[in-house]
């Protein structure tokens, strides 16, 4: 009897937040009996300070094949063009060693263009999730590049499927499946103790029970003279409004130690005892405290996207968004202290928003395995006009 040949599937994590959006993906792939699942881990979901999440995958039923250090520290953005460097020679090395059939990458970082021109060199077919998004910052300059290296597209809704077409690439390899994080949070049940996100970072006790804003302020890496004072101005405008707060830190992105200087600096200085910061929340208990959050306060496309779906209210504060496909739920604000208290104060007393469907597609991670497993593989690249 034949044994039927495996298509090898290699899937790269780069960040705890790249992790739980794939969660669904990762399960529909892992049960094809046509598929053989290779996972690479590597970027910040490798430090212990953003995360790590290899003990949570262990948990969760998936084993990474192989581990890469690539992140330089700094914060800047010769750390990023540094880390995207040696990520390259990385994925060139676990690529060449593990041999799939196809590499799927996911979004807009740094880490991710590694990997995509790594395959790229080595003749592996790319699937790329999440492309076709316009944003305001370098990323999306990142997602555009790893779109012309890619050569099966996911993207999440159809305006981005339509651009990614006049991007010259072949309409029959691009389809618009619905966005895995969205799907992600219709499919599962979530919560959050008071007790639980009170043992995780430093400040004050936040009673989850009352009303509390989550603030996700991330560094826009092509505006670094700004990030130091955007957060300044971002911290004061939520200290003087009083509201319980659980604050995250930033992510990796060039202008992150900017942004943590100052979060340093305000809490020795004000010691606010309505507010929370933390690094990490697992993902089950991350989407349990962003649904229950009175507003999100920042630039996180969470509040672009799974915030749409969960109805939670959201100010979207500056230039990382821009252009961003959004529903009813988000107030665009710059950062200017008054604005962002008025925007503020008009969710909170706005509530709850409709539920949206604009990102979400019933059984998007089913389709995408299915695609996978069953698509024809090419590696040269033509422009269709």
């Amino acid at each position: 009897m034949m044994t039927m040949k495996k298509r090898k599937v290699c899937f790269v994590i780069t960040s705890n937040i790249h992790y739980s959006r794939s969660k669904e993906i990762l399960r529909a792939l892992k049960k094809r009996r046509d598929i053989l699942l290779q996972i690479v881990v590597g970027g910040s979901a490798v430090l212990e300070r953003y995360g790590e999440i290899l003990e949570a995958m262990r948990s969760d039923g998936f084993q990474h094949d192989l581990r890469l250090t690539m992140t330089f520290e700094g914060g800047d953005s010769v750390a990023m063009a540094k880390t995207t460097g040696i990520g390259v020679s990385e994925f060139a090395t676990a690529f060449d060693t593990m041999k799939p059939d196809v590499v799927v990458v996911r979004g807009d970082r740094y880490e991710v263009l590694s990997a995509a021109i790594a395959a790229s060199y080595l003749n592996i077919p790319i699937a790329h999730l999440e492309g076709g998004d316009v944003t305001g910052t370098i990323d999306e300059s990142v997602r555009h590049a790893v779109t012309k290296l890619a050569h099966i597209h996911f993207p999440t809704n159809e305006q981005s499927r339509q651009r990614i077409i006049r991007m010259g690439e072949r309409p029959e390899c691009v389809f618009n499946v619905g966005c895995p994080e969205v799907e992600f949070i219709a499919r599962n049940k979530f919560s959050i103790s008071r007790g639980f996100i009170n043992r995780l970072g430093v400040g004050d006790l936040i009673d989850i029970r009352k009303p509390y804003l989550m603030v996700m302020n991330h560094p826009v890496a092509t505006e670094p003279h700004k990030n130091r004072h955007n957060t300044e101005v971002l911290l004061s405008a939520v200290f003087e409004l009083g509201v319980p707060t659980v604050w995250f830190w930033p992510n990796v992105d060039a202008g992150t130690d900017d942004i943590a200087k100052e979060i340093r600096t305000f809490r020795e200085r004000q010691k606010p005892e309505h507010m929370r910061f933390v690094k990490y929340v697992p993902a089950e208990q991350f989407i349990g405290l962003l649904q229950n959050a009175a507003c999100l306060v920042g630039n996180s496309s969470a509040g672009i996207k799974e915030c749409s779906f969960l109805g939670v209210p959201t100010v979207n504060i500056g230039s990382r968004q821009n252009g961003r496909m959004r529903a009813e739920n988000v107030i665009d604000v710059d950062f200017k202290k008054r604005a962002i208290q008025k925007a503020i104060d008009a969710q909170l007393a706005h509530g709850r928003y409709e539920q949206s469907a604009i990102y979400y597609q019933p059984d998007t991670s089913k389709k995408i395995s299915e695609i996978l497993a069953g698509v024809g593989l090419y590696t040269q690249k033509k422009f269709v006009d």
